[in-house]
């Protein structure tokens, strides 16, 4: 991974956040990042910037962090970082809930942020790289899985897979037919502890049920096991 080819996008109204942030993660390798001091400006910069990866403060100016994370992924599947000055479990709990990568709380070392931003993208890269050794198509008779393109095919349309939702789907599909649970899943997946992360894992589940099952609330192939997990039957 050459962590200077990625593009970074840093959505903050504290100025000196922002400067200290860019200059760390410079300092770190980064040598395209952008900054944006709320969130109509983070969208608009998104758009045309095209990030391959995005920290952005909750409590913004104009739109929450909520709200803006919600217009970006109407676009962009790049991760998100959520950076809040608040500890609450609840807007942590929002936060991943909505499907962000990781949750970051002020204060904070900027040294992590940028260990933290480096870890997302090496996973990212580690699963586009396993992808191409590995079996790159998966057919069923409902759908078929490209992993390579990161794409599912349905009904003859292309649906594309974020970067989390095909490192969950290449985990399930490399052990099909086996009970996972969600303590094996986390680890995998998010490379975090279990903990805090039950709500993040059935968000998941379900934009993928959505995005692969006739009935998504009578799945056939993305089982819940109850008490002990989820299994892939295929």
């Amino acid at each position: 991974m050459n962590i200077s080819d990625n593009r970074v996008l840093l959505i903050d109204d504290e100025e000196s956040i922002l400067k200290l942030l860019g200059a760390v993660l410079k300092k770190e390798g980064f040598n395209s990042v952008k900054t944006a001091a709320c969130g109509t400006e983070g969208v608009s910069l998104c758009k045309s910037f095209v990030p391959d990866i995005i920290v952005l403060d909750i409590m913004l100016p104009d739109i929450d962090g909520f709200e803006v994370f919600r217009q970006i992924r109407s676009f962009s599947m790049a991760p998100i970082l959520f950076l809040s000055a608040k500890s609450e479990d609840e807007d942590k709990i929002i936060g991943l809930g909505l499907g962000a990568d990781d949750y970051i709380t002020k204060p904070f070392s900027p040294k992590e942020v940028a260990l933290r931003l480096k870890a997302h993208l090496n996973r990212i890269d580690i699963v586009k790289k396993s992808l191409e050794e590995k079996e790159d198509i998966v057919r069923t008779k409902a759908f078929t899985i490209d992993f390579k393109k990161g794409e599912v095919i349905k009904d003859g349309e292309s649906i594309v897979l974020r970067a989390k939702e095909l490192q969950l789907l290449k985990y399930l599909t490399e052990n099909k037919n086996t009970i996972l649970s969600k303590e094996q899943i986390v680890n995998e997946v998010w490379g975090e502890d279990y903990i805090g992360y039950d709500n993040t894992i059935m968000v998941h589940m379900r934009k993928l049920r959505e995005k692969l099952e006739e009935d998504p609330s009578n799945p056939e192939y993305i089982i819940t096991v109850k008490g002990l997990g989820y299994k892939m039957k295929l």
